[in-house]
């Protein structure tokens, strides 16, 4: 195993400075970055949540309040003359309806807001073949379109003239802006937008009683949108006439700010769950509906899986150990112990469908170090077979692999997943949606994504995993995906094609 600098880098001719704006679920953040990808500033705010049940919620005048301080506190050492462009990401599926100013309705309902479960069914039997034709196959309870039926339906608002359904970030760009400007099809996804006919599906929406005129206009992610107003200039401190670009979701912008554009190139995010986004020249789709895809800007296609398992086990089983000690002596003992490393207590959701599963270990854990060991093993064990089901679905994943999120810091456990991965693997130095959204907004300048993420995405360190070591953990990723698939989770074609591409 080794670990070299990487060389990829260098300076593009994208002068000025780029903002990125990002609402996660926990921070309203702004960042500014140069041509060369030198990070100038960065600011954040917290955002507070209500959480009962199923439910989430945020107050959506907070996303501005919050944001527009973030940036007053980011941009006031900088020269903000040389700010061109910014664009904004948000969590994806989080809507709200406003009225014709822009003035918030309702709550925000957050991405995991779980409440329209009793609407999917509809959903679904209106517009099951307009998502089997995007490659989804079916919505879930917690994208958008089904939580705004349910707004509909139960919250206190006349849908009659002026009623607007928006999505977190538009919210934002018509504050920026000073009137409503168009969605990006990136947040529009979730909501029901048919992405290769680029239109709403107007005979689906009519059938589930959406009124005419809700829904906003799309553009594709990187389109002009306007310009900074005036108001938005005194609330933010970014200059009027700062170039709107449209964004991306949050999952999205993080793939951005890894660089994982060229085609089968992808971004593993390892955080809570572990998320994997990539980039494919055509649609791919998922008879299985655990993998969908969202339209990139140009003609690209950015497909993605969100699974239930990832480093959240970590935090869970370990609460009050030393995780560097803890690493030191699991890397020391390198047992093959494995444990399936799931997180939520709703079953498995991807790289197979399983609302049954539950954690599992093969092999003896005596030891805490070995237990360890074990979530870190199966965390890996778990990422190799997304990607194989992936390359199963005919999406291309032969390009450059980068890690991002929390769990990208232990860099044993980066070796580790390049080890049982058997691929090499980039680690950037600055990986976060606000970054990918600085660099979306460079696109404005003229320059395509892949220029810009060239000239502004810098890879700290790339780690080349030992064949000895990959043919080493190879027996333990083959007993992991026999033991998915006795327990009927994972279905046997998709295991069948595992085992061939270990193999090969």
């Amino acid at each position: 195993m080794s670990e070299t600098q990487s060389a990829d880098h260098t300076p593009g001719p994208l002068d000025g400075i780029w903002l990125g704006l990002d609402l996660g679920t926990q921070s309203a953040r702004c960042v500014a970055v140069d041509g060369s990808g030198q990070l100038l500033a960065t600011a954040s705010r917290p955002l507070t949540s209500r959480r009962d049940g199923v439910r989430h919620e945020q107050d959506p005048e907070q996303w501005w309040t919050a944001l527009s301080a973030a940036c007053r506190e980011a941009l006031a050492g900088l020269d903000t003359r040389r700010i061109r462009g910014l664009a904004t990401d948000g969590t994806s599926g989080t809507i709200l309806l406003a009225d014709a100013e822009g003035r918030p309705l309702t709550p925000g309902l957050m991405y995991d807001d779980g409440r329209a479960a009793d609407k999917t069914a509809t959903i679904n039997d209106a517009g099951g073949a307009v998502w089997r034709e995007l490659g989804y196959r079916s919505m879930q309870p917690s994208w958008a379109l089904p939580k705004l039926r349910w707004l509909l339906d139960h919250e206190p608002v006349a849908p009659g003239a002026g009623l607007r359904l928006l999505h977190q970030v538009d919210l934002i760009t018509w504050r920026l802006a000073g009137h409503q400007v168009a969605a990006d099809a990136s947040h529009a996804l979730k909501t029901g937008y048919h992405l290769i006919e680029e239109r709403w599906p107007d005979k689906v929406m009519a059938e589930l009683g959406v009124p005419e005129g809700l829904l906003p206009d799309v553009v594709r992610p990187g389109s002009v949108l306007g310009t900074v107003c005036a108001a938005a200039a005194e609330a933010t401190g970014i200059p009027e006439g700062t170039t709107l670009v449209a964004g991306m979701t949050d999952g999205c912008a993080a793939q951005i700010g890894a660089g994982a554009l060229a085609p089968g190139a992808w971004n593993s995010v390892l955080g809570t769950t572990l998320v994997l986004k990539g980039s494919s020249p055509h649609l791919v789709r998922d008879p299985a509906g655990v993998v969908y895809c969202h339209r990139g800007p140009g003609e690209s296609w950015l497909p993605g899986g969100a699974s239930s398992s990832g480093a959240g086990v970590i935090s869970r089983h370990f609460p009050v150990e030393d995780l560097d000690e803890l690493t030191e002596q699991a890397a020391a003992l390198d047992p093959d112990a494995v444990t399936y490393p799931l997180v939520s207590t709703g079953g498995e959701r991807f790289p197979f469908r399983a609302p049954e599963a539950e954690p599992f270990t093969l092999g003896q854990v005596p030891t805490r170090a070995a237990e360890f060991h074990a979530q870190l093993l199966g965390v890996a064990c778990l990422e190799r077979l997304c990607l194989d089901y992936l390359h199963h679905l005919g999406a291309p994943v032969d390009g450059p692999l980068t890690l991002t999120g929390g769990g990208a810091r232990n860099r044993y456990w980066c070796r580790l997943r390049a080890e049982v991965i058997g691929r090499p693997v980039r680690l950037p130095e600055q990986a976060e949606g606000a970054i990918g959204m600085a660099v979306l907004a460079a696109t404005s300048s003229g320059a395509s994504l892949q220029e810009a993420a060239a000239a502004m995405v810098r890879i700290g360190a790339e780690i080349h995993p030992s064949p000895d070591r990959t043919a080493r953990y190879l027996p333990v990723y083959l007993r992991f995906i026999d033991e998915l698939t006795r327990r009927g989770w994972l279905d046997q074609t998709v295991a069948d094609h595992a085992r061939r591409r270990a193999a090969q």
